[in-house]
């Protein structure tokens, strides 16, 4: 319903001063309703107005045209702490943290002592807490802050996971603003959002068994701010300073100075490509090497091979369609789909063509080998399973919609899912012995382990099933859909989002233990190997990050988005861009 937009005021012809406009949206029909829009988007700029501190925007004007009303405010050149958070490799640094913790009390405790009414703030988050360009911090977004009234009750508002228990009640009170902030701080030194964590859960995942790093001080500062009564948190802000400030002269924080420019960014690490081959077209898909051969199919509808240690062209096998498909060997022979709704079996070493078999839709699932057999999707509806030799269809089961998740096929079951949200189990002979529904769709292809099914749907949940019966055992919430397919590792799995995150998840308890946020969505799908994971993402850069903590060890950008899963083969990370470049790069 709104937005923020940068700006230059033109009172000031001769020089360029920078404004920040708040834009509001009034869309309700209801004229009660408008009303009441209206007057809230004022009452933000009556508290502003009164304001002034340092660490909170100057509101210099405000004003209604039609269905919108604007505020224009100091322009504050930086970032807000929860992009920084998700940039930053790793955890931010704790002396950094103990800084503009400090600062966040001073401002806090300038509004809770305003006269004749304190200002509660109610909505104490990162993404409300901006980085300025000289390291300091500025308190943005007084949208639903209010004046304090002893004893007044109101309608719950704040953002779930910062907003402590009482605010859910409609009370809010300056107590409530330093839960948020203890909230805030749990955040900034675990990479723990606990929006995705049961409400009040902060005790389950203690600062310093995530990141031990953190002194026993400072952690015990924050968790006496996140106490659930009210009365056992700091009383003031400047209570919670004071202890902030001993903590800090205690472990010695005090006499280190945090930086004076927010975390930059890690740098690619000097990672070069040993090469790269430019295909006609993008390449959506996922390579696969056998041989010191590497095989990758384009969107110019041709399927390439390449050796492997070179990148030099061997041969290419043209179809009717785009290949998106990853392909796979079995006798001799290299399968793979296309657009054009065939399945193709050449040989993996002329690439002269063996047979085809012709579905009645695009093939854009991967195809699955299995006793002597080709398990593989299409957007027919059907899971097609066809003899490896052959080429004959042994036997192919309905499931109803588009099928592009890739099979997989455990002892005597397949497992799979539609672009319906359902994910089926079928025997090896076609007999559905359970089915489970999903929201959305399910893209993500499954993965297998100790007797438990992992997929992902476009409902932004990761499932877990048990892989006799169906039953679910758990799920993962993401913020947005996935249609990447899980990687499992030891005891951790590692998945994409389209909320530009990679996750990774604890297998047996659904915990996150870290998650890494790019640019832009991430489709593909991460691999680990030895102890780094890769996974590339659609803002066109490929991440290589220590697996076990999502520390940022390098990234490799490419010139368009990366949709695929990478390979790791001989030691060597393969690749595909959709800026039409097949990558190599030693690992």
């Amino acid at each position: 319903m709104g937005a923020v937009y940068r700006a230059r005021d033109l009172h000031f012809p001769n020089v360029v001063k920078r404004v920040a406009v708040k834009e509001m949206i009034n869309l309700a029909r209801d004229p009660a309703v408008q009303e009441t829009i209206v007057r809230n988007f004022e009452r933000e700029a009556n508290i502003l107005a009164t304001l002034d501190h340092p660490s909170i925007p100057r509101i210099y004007d405000y004003f209604s045209h039609n269905e919108r009303s604007y505020l224009i405010l100091e322009f504050v050149d930086g970032k807000d702490l929860e992009t920084l958070i998700n940039e930053t490799p790793g955890f931010l640094p704790e002396v950094q943290v103990v800084h503009w913790a400090i600062e966040l009390c001073d401002v806090l405790n300038y509004l809770h002592n305003i006269k004749p009414e304190p200002v509660i703030f109610r909505d104490m988050k990162p993404s409300n807490v901006m980085v300025n360009s000289t390291g300091h911090i500025m308190l943005v977004d007084f949208g639903i802050a209010k004046t304090f009234q002893s004893g007044q009750k109101g309608t719950m508002i704040g953002t779930e996971g910062y907003s402590p228990p009482e605010q859910y009640k409609g009370e809010a009170s300056p107590v409530a603003d330093i839960y948020a902030m203890g909230a805030t701080l749990h955040h900034m030194l675990t990479r723990r959002d606990p929006r995705l964590e049961p409400p009040f859960s902060f005790n389950e995942r203690m600062i310093r068994s995530v990141n031990p790093a953190v002194s026993p001080e400072v952690e015990a500062v924050i968790y006496t701010a996140l106490r659930y009564t009210p009365a056992e948190r700091f009383p003031t802000a400047q209570a919670m300073k004071e202890a902030l400030v001993a903590a800090a002269r205690k472990t010695g924080i005090l006499s280190e100075a945090p930086s004076a420019a927010a975390p930059a960014k890690a740098s690619t690490g000097g990672v070069t490509a040993l090469w790269k081959f430019e295909c006609e077209d993008e390449i959506r898909g996922t390579p696969h090497a056998q041989d010191g051969i590497l095989y990758v199919g384009a969107y110019d509808n041709n399927m390439y091979a390449l050796q492997a240690a070179s990148g030099e062209f061997l041969w290419k096998y043209a179809t009717q369609g785009g290949i998106v498909s990853k392909p796979a060997i079995f006798e001799g022979n290299l399968f793979f789909g296309s657009a054009d709704k065939n399945l193709y079996a050449i040989s993996a070493r002329s690439g002269r063509l063996m047979w085809t078999y012709s579905a009645s839709a695009p093939i854009r699932s991967s195809p699955r080998i299995a006793e002597g057999h080709i398990f593989i999707g299409a957007d027919d509806g059907y899971l097609h399973v066809i003899n490896g030799m052959s080429g004959r269809r042994a036997w192919h089961v309905d499931a109803g919609d588009p099928v592009r998740s890739t099979p997989i096929v455990i002892g005597d079951n397949v497992y799979f899912g539609n672009e319906n949200g359902d994910f089926f189990c079928v025997t090896l002979r076609g007999v559905t012995k359970w089915r489970y529904k999903a929201k959305r769709a399910v893209t993500s292809s499954p993965v297998y382990a100790d007797g438990i099914i992992f997929f992902g749907s476009v409902d932004s949940q990761l499932y877990a099933l048990d892989a006799k019966s169906g039953l679910i055992i758990w799920r993962f919430r993401m913020a947005k859909a996935t249609i990447s397919t899980p990687c499992i590792f030891e005891n951790y799995i590692f998945s994409g989002s389209v909320d530009a995150n990679i996750y990774c998840i604890d297998m047996h308890s659904s915990k996150e233990v870290w998650h890494f946020t790019t640019e832009n969505q991430v489709t593909g799908s991460p691999v680990v190997h030895k102890d780094s994971l890769f996974c590339g993402s659609v803002d066109g850069t490929m991440y290589c990050l220590e697996y076990r903590t999502g520390r940022l060890r390098w990234k490799f950008p490419t010139q368009q988005p990366i949709t695929g899963t990478p390979i790791v083969y001989n030691d060597t990370l393969f690749f595909g861009s959709t800026d039409h470049c097949v990558y190599a790069i030693a690992v």
